[in-house]
């Protein structure tokens, strides 16, 4: 078993959790529809979350190449991947006993998975730059727009419509540049 190889079982543990909770909770949504308001930009937000958690999986197969793994790299991605469970925890609230409104959810405690999103995007910088050996400037100035993106989520929540949309864009050319 390689380094890299011995490493990701534990990114991918958690990746998977996230996915697990993020598609868990869908299916309690699904199952209490009639007590649910669904929102397609609440739809939107939890789809552009599991395609940041299958990019990182995806990207992490690149990280094979590395021979000599430090203690911090691993740390980095076990704290990225754990950011990434957080913004699919708080995704999706589980419907209660009362109606649960998705847009509501994603415009009040929502903003707790913007908030893990905003801190997955301060992790994309080392990985690209310390570990990928990418340019500095554009390993900054992407992940920039995701952190700037996720602060307007936190703080003008009132517009989380509009910035569902935008964070989706945002996510495709994400993944169209890493894949």
């Amino acid at each position: 078993m390689t380094q890299h190889e011995y490493i990701f079982i534990a990114v991918s543990i958690i990746l998977g959790l996230a996915i697990t909770r993020l598609l868990h909770t869908v299916g309690l949504i699904t199952r209490a529809h009639d007590r649910v308001i669904f929102h397609w930009s609440s739809a939107l937000w939890g789809g552009s979350i599991l395609i940041y958690i299958l990019q990182l999986w995806w990207v992490g197969w690149g990280l094979r190449d590395i021979e000599d793994w430090t203690f911090l790299h691993f740390i980095i991605l076990i704290i990225g991947s754990t950011f990434l469970y957080g913004a699919a925890e708080m995704a999706f609230s589980e419907p209660g006993e009362g109606v649960l409104d998705l847009l509501q959810h994603s415009q009040h405690l929502g903003r707790l998975s913007a908030l893990s999103m905003l801190l997955y995007f301060l992790v994309g910088p080392y990985v690209n730059i310390f570990m990928y050996n990418n340019a500095v400037i554009p390993s900054i100035a992407v992940p920039s727009l995701g952190i700037l993106l996720m602060l307007l989520v936190i703080f003008l929540p009132s517009k989380f419509k509009l910035w569902s949309v935008l964070f989706s864009a945002y996510s495709l050319i994400v993944v169209a540049l890493t894949v």
